[in-house]
């Protein structure tokens, strides 16, 4: 499994989306799902699948799936294909 692809699980998992659900597209006020108490989950998922701990400017400014693609690339994490 490829970076890219655990961080799509991670997104599936800690939004509670079926497991085929597009996820590249997501922003955090365009989903239903992707809420304040949603969002810290996806954080803590994400920080369990890639043993990294992401600071709070990195907390706040993940506002869609491009976003915290960026985003781990700044702990080490490559999730280009």
């Amino acid at each position: 499994m490829t970076e890219l692809e655990k961080l799509r699980a991670a997104f599936r998992t800690a939004l509670d989306l079926p497991a085929d659900a597009p996820v590249d597209d997501l922003r955090y006020q365009d989903n239903e799902k992707w809420d304040s108490l949603a969002h810290m989950s996806l954080v803590a998922t994400i920080e369990d699948e890639f043993s990294i701990m992401i600071d709070t400017d990195d907390v706040i400014n993940m506002s869609s799936f491009g976003e915290a693609v960026r985003i781990l690339g700044k702990y080490g994490v490559d999730c280009n294909e």
